[in-house]
């Protein structure tokens, strides 16, 4: 064990975290994230709590907390401050059930969803009394009855119905694609997507074993992973048996993004494909090795394949995870929020802490312009691509203020560049921005009238950078209100015998 200090956010005060010695900083935050306060964090103790609610078997305790150990299961967030107002759940990470050279671990993972099912409706049994968000509400706006009018006669209870089903729990799937690279299938495939189908009918059928055939999927044509589809034909037998006293209904999903992945190492959340090659700190991911290895590349290999403009390990396309979700329709019993491809492309996704910084030594250009008078210098910093990272704006001769103002925005715009926002974003919303100063453009062909000095500085940077050259805004009528700051002639009157002398502009230091 080892101890760390960590918080569950930047704003927060540092705790002292202790866990596992091979787990990272990462995880220590999660944790943090688990346990609100200000105290403390001991994984053994905090663990030691909801084990201990949810079940007196030692043998079964010994088994969730090697489940924990191993970061293949975790329960939900509820449930590490032992709330049981609703049911508990456990989430399920499917790339630690994958093994270096033997694929995936079907029985393991079957004996695993047994496990969890098997709490869960013992702690549907114990902690029931506690489930305050599930009690029925009463005839609220029922009329009360006259006292005139007799009384309803009670209905009779129907013995020969069966009372509906309890809800014991929920066992969410999480690290799909992260599980799919090592078994050594990509996530945009029709294999990868076979497996993933063949992954969540074993886990669902499992979790629906003792509930009666009629809620069981039907187990996929395809069966990719080696080993599986005997599994799923054992499952089948024991699940599809009829019953006439059925087990509480024991939920399947996928998860949503939460402390609970990040605990148990997830790469990406539930179905989700992996955005992203490298860690947070640089170094390459899990996934990212197992599917260099499936092609037979090492790191030095592939680096030398990607200096040659060979392309490795092609990213999902946008639309790879609405395919995945459409492939595991029917097979699974929940389903997060529909994906949208055209929202936000995978390509452009933001990344929690990604930052790509400029090498030390890097190109760019320096202009020199003047918008209505006034100077302004724009300076970009490139990536070796030649891609835009960096951007610095000086106004030479305007207030302290001003050029505050402007070198904060270069710096908040190269901020939201080197964290992967799309430069096309940034010119569609402050092109054509109309305040002063503005006027001819002197100094720049690009354009030669701008609204605005951030008019001309994305125009500038959209010919560039992005080779689309923006026509020239409106030109705003200076004529209708005088500078106050320049010299005023005052107009000659008839009826002065004498011109009046020319006013002039005197500066007082």
């Amino acid at each position: 064990m080892s101890t760390l200090q960590a918080a569950a956010d930047p704003d927060a005060p540092l705790r002292s975290v202790t866990l596992p010695a091979e787990w990272d900083a990462d995880t220590a935050s999660a944790l943090a994230q688990l346990v609100p306060g200000t105290q403390t964090v001991d994984l053994a103790r905090i663990a030691s709590r909801w084990v201990d609610a949810l079940t007196q078997d030692e043998a079964t305790a010994r088994s969730l907390v090697w489940l924990l150990l191993m970061r293949q299961a975790a329960p939900t967030e509820p449930v590490w401050s032992c709330e049981f107002d609703r049911p508990p759940g456990f989430v399920v990470n499917l790339a630690a059930f994958v093994s270096p050279g033997e694929g995936f671990a079907a029985e393991t993972f079957v004996a695993a969803i047994r496990l969890l099912s098997s709490v869960l409706r013992s702690a549907a049994r114990t902690t029931a009394d506690q489930r305050n968000g599930e009690l029925p509400l009463p005839d609220l706006f029922a009329p009360a009855p006259s006292a005139e009018a007799p009384a309803k006669p009670a209905a009779k209870k129907k013995d020969d119905q069966p009372a509906p089903p309890v809800m014991a729990g929920d066992i969410l799937l999480t690290n799909l694609d992260a599980c799919l690279a090592g078994v050594g299938l990509d996530y945009d495939s029709e294999d990868g997507r076979a497996a993933a189908c063949a992954i969540a009918t074993l886990a669902t059928l499992t979790a629906h074993s003792g509930t009666g055939p009629e809620s069981l999927p039907l187990p996929p044509v395809r069966t990719v992973l080696p080993g599986l589809s005997e599994t799923l034909r054992a499952v089948w037998r024991e699940a599809a048996v009829a019953t006439d006293a059925p087990l509480a209904t024991v939920e399947t999903g996928f998860s949503t993004s939460g402390p609970v992945d990040a605990l148990l190492g997830a790469e990406a959340c539930g179905l989700a494909p992996v955005f992203s090659l490298l860690k947070p700190d640089g170094r390459l991911a899990a996934s990212t090795l197992s599917r260099l290895d499936a092609r037979d590349f090492t790191t030095e290999t592939a680096l030398a394949a990607a200096l040659a403009g060979e392309t490795v390990l092609p990213l999902p396309g946008p639309n790879a995870h609405m395919a995945m979700y459409r492939a595991l329709t029917g097979f699974i019993d929940r389903l997060p929020a529909r994906p949208d491809p055209g929202a936000q492309p995978l390509v452009r996704q933001l990344e929690r802490g990604m930052r790509r910084a400029l090498p030390q030594r890097h190109g760019g250009f320096t202009q020199k312009t003047s918008i209505g008078g006034h100077r302004l210098f724009l300076r970009t910093g490139e990536y070796e691509d030649g891609a835009l990272g960096e951007l610095a704006l000086t106004p030479t001769r305007e207030s302290s203020m001003v050029k505050g103002l402007m070198e904060s925005f270069g710096e908040a715009v190269s901020i939201g560049l080197q964290y992967g926002a799309p430069l096309d974003a940034y010119v569609s919303s402050f092109a054509y921005s109309c305040f002063g100063p503005s006027g001819t453009v002197e100094g720049d062909p690009v354009a030669s009238y701008a609204t605005s000095m951030l008019d001309y500085t994305f125009r500038a940077l959209s010919d560039a950078y992005l080779n689309k050259k923006l026509p020239d805004g409106p030109h705003q009528d200076s004529q209708t209100d005088p500078d106050p700051l320049l010299p005023l002639d005052f107009p000659t009157q008839e009826s002065d015998p004498v011109p009046r002398k020319r006013g002039s502009l005197r500066l007082v230091s």
